[in-house]
C-alpha cells in the first residue's frame, strides 16, 4: 500500500472516533446524569469539558508538534484519547467523568491538530484536496453516527458502553499509527513553547467558565462572580500582552490586523457561542419534555445534518464565485431566525413542526459556514494558512466552549436551578411532573431566544469585514479540518 493510503486510512479512523465521540454523549447526558445523580451544571460540563480540552490544548498542540514531531504527538492522542475513554467508562461520580472527559479532549486535540498535517505532508499536491476531502466527510459522518449510534447503545445497555467502545478502536488506531506512521518533515529543533501565553490563556478561560458556573447556581455571591470575570480578564490581558511581545507566539495576534480575517473569525464565535449548546438544549427537549426514547431522540436530530450536509458544499462554491456576504450575511439571518421559531415549542409542539426548524436550522448554518471559512482562509497570505487555521479554529472553540454555561444561565431567569437538575437528572422522564416539563420547556425557549440574539449580532463583524483587500494565488487556501463539535 503506497504510503499516502497508509496515512490516510490511520487519520481517517482519528478522526471518524472524534467525530462520534463529538455527538454521542448528547443524547446519553440524561441518563448519565441520572445514574450519577448530576445537577444541570455537572451535566452540561459532561459535553463541555470535551471541548474545553480541546481548546485549550489546541494551542499549544500545533508548537509542541513543530518541536517534537507529528507523528509522535498523534500517536501520543490516540493513547490518551483512548486511556481517557477507558477512566470515563469506569467513572462513579460527575466529577469523574468532568475530569475524564476534559483527557479525552486533551487527545482529540491532537488528533485533529496533526491529521491535515500529516496528510499534507505524504500526499502529492494534486490529490490533497481528496484526501483532506475525505477526512472531513469522516468527521462529519461520524458526528450524525454518534447521534444514532449513542441511541442503540442504551437501548441495549448502560451509558459507559458509550465510551468503553472507543477503547479497542483506540487501542488499534495507537498501535496501527505507531507502526505504519513515519516523520516525513524534520521537527524544529530549540524553538521555544510559549509557556506564560498557554497558562494566561488557559487561566483566563478558565475563570470564566467558573464564574459562569457559579451564577448559574444561583448561590455564589454576585461580588464572587464579578470577581472571578475580572480575573478572567486580567489573564486574557497578560495573554495579549505576552503574545505581542514574545518572537514565539502561541496565538499571531498579527493576524487580526487583516480586516476580512478578524471580521469572519469574530463573526464565527459570536455564531458558536449562538448555536453551540442548540443540539444539547433539542436532545434535552426531545428526551425529557417530549417522552423520546435515546435512540429516538437522535434520529429526531438528523434533519439538521442533512440540511447542512445539503447546503454547505453548494453555498462554498457559489461563494468563490459570488463573494462570500450573501451567503455569509443570509446564512446567519436564517439561523436567527429558525432559533427564533425554535423559542415557540412548547409540550404540545408536533414532530413535524420541530423538524422543519431544525431544516430551516441547518440550511443556515450550512449558508454560513462554508463561505466564512473560505472567507477567513483565503484572506490570509498562504505563508500564514497554517496559523490561521489554529487562530480560526480557537475562535470557533472560546464560543462554542461557553455557550454551554450561558444556556443553562439564562433558562435559569425562567425557572429555578433545582428545578433543571430535577429534570435533566429524573432517571425516568415519564415520572416528571407536568408543571415541571412546562417551566423547563419555557427556559429552552428564554435560552434559543437569547441565542437568535447573540447570532443577529454575529452579522455586524461579518458585514464590516468587507471585501478582500489583496488577491493571492488562485490555488486558494488547502482545505482544512476544523475542530467544530456539532
Amino acid at each position: 500500500m503506497q504510503y499516502k493510503w497508509t496515512v490516510l486510512t490511520v487519520t481517517t479512523v482519528g478522526v471518524l472516533m472524534s467525530g462520534i465521540d463529538s455527538r454521542i454523549i448528547v443524547i446519553g447526558i440524561p441518563q448519565v446524569a441520572a445514574a450519577l445523580g448530576a445537577d444541570a451544571e455537572q451535566a452540561i460540563w459532561f459535553t463541555q469539558s470535551y471541548i474545553f480540552g480541546s481548546t485549550v490544548a489546541l494551542l499549544a498542540i500545533g508548537r509542541v508538534s513543530d518541536m517534537i514531531g507529528r507523528v509522535k504527538i498523534y500517536t501520543i492522542g490516540f493513547a490518551i484519547f483512548t486511556v481517557g475513554s477507558l477512566l470515563t467508562s469506569l467513572s462513579i461520580a460527575p466529577d469523574y467523568v468532568i475530569l475524564f472527559r476534559v483527557l479525552q479532549g486533551l487527545g482529540s486535540a491532537a488528533l485533529f491538530a496533526n491529521s491535515a498535517a500529516i496528510i499534507t505532508d505524504a500526499t502529492p499536491g494534486n490529490e490533497l484536496g481528496f484526501f483532506l476531502g475525505i477526512n472531513q466527510v469522516a468527521f462529519r459522518a461520524g458526528a450524525m453516527l454518534g447521534l444514532t449510534l449513542s441511541g442503540l447503545i442504551l437501548t441495549f445497555l448502560d451509558w459507559r458502553a458509550l465510551f468503553y467502545v472507543n477503547v479497542p478502536v483506540g487501542i488499534f488506531g495507537t498501535y496501527w499509527a505507531h507502526r505504519r506512521l513515519k516523520e516525513v518533515t524534520k521537527p524544529e529543533r530549540g524553538v521555544p513553547m510559549d509557556w506564560p501565553g498557554f497558562l494566561t490563556f488557559s487561566a483566563s478561560i478558565v475563570l470564566l467558565l467558573i464564574a459562569l458556573t457559579y451564577a448559574a447556581y444561583g448561590t455564589f455571591p454576585l461580588t464572587g462572580t464579578l470577581a472571578l470575570i475580572l480575573a478572567s480578564v486580567f489573564f486574557l490581558a497578560l495573554f495579549v500582552r505576552r503574545e505581542r511581545r514574545t518572537p514565539y507566539p502561541l496565538l499571531d495576534l498579527g493576524l487580526l490586523r487583516i480586516k476580512e480575517f478578524t471580521g469572519g473569525s469574530v463573526a464565527q464565535m459570536l455564531n458558536s457561542l449562538a448555536w453551540g449548546a442548540v443540539i444539547l438544549l433539542l436532545s434535552l427537549y426531545l428526551q425529557l419534555v417530549e417522552g423520546l426514547t435515546p435512540l429516538e431522540a437522535g434520529i429526531s436530530i438528523l434533519p439538521f445534518d442533512v440540511a447542512f450536509l445539503a447546503v454547505g458544499p453548494l453555498s462554498g462554491r457559489l461563494s468563490d464565485k459570488y463573494g462570500h456576504m450573501p451567503f455569509t450575511t443570509s446564512g446567519l439571518a436564517v439561523m436567527s431566525l429558525s432559533l427564533l421559531l425554535m423559542s415557540t415549542t412548547s409540550v404540545s409542539t408536533p414532530y413535524s413542526v420541530l423538524a422543519f426548524y431544525l431544516v430551516v436550522f441547518g440550511l443556515g448554518v450550512g449558508m454560513f459556514s462554508s463561505p466564512n471559512m473560505s472567507s477567513i482562509m483565503g484572506s490570509v497570505p498562504p505563508a500564514e494558512r497554517g496559523v490561521a487555521s489554529g487562530v480560526r479554529a480557537t475562535f470557533f472553540n472560546i464560543g462554542y466552549v461557553l455557550s454551554f454555561n450561558v444556556a443553562i444561565l439564562v433558562m435559569t431567569a425562567a425557572l429555578p436551578f433545582a428545578v433543571i437538575t430535577s429534570v435533566i437528572s429524573s432517571p425516568n422522564p415519564a415520572s416528571i411532573v407536568g408543571v415541571d416539563k412546562v417551566l423547563f420547556a419555557k427556559g429552552l425557549d428564554y435560552a434559543f431566544q437569547v441565542s437568535a440574539v447573540i447570532n443577529a449580532i454575529a452579522i455586524a463583524p461579518s458585514v464590516l469585514r468587507g471585501k478582500r483587500a489583496t488577491s493571492y494565488s488562485k490555488e486558494g487556501p488547502p482545505p482544512s479540518i476544523a475542530l467544530e463539535p456539532d
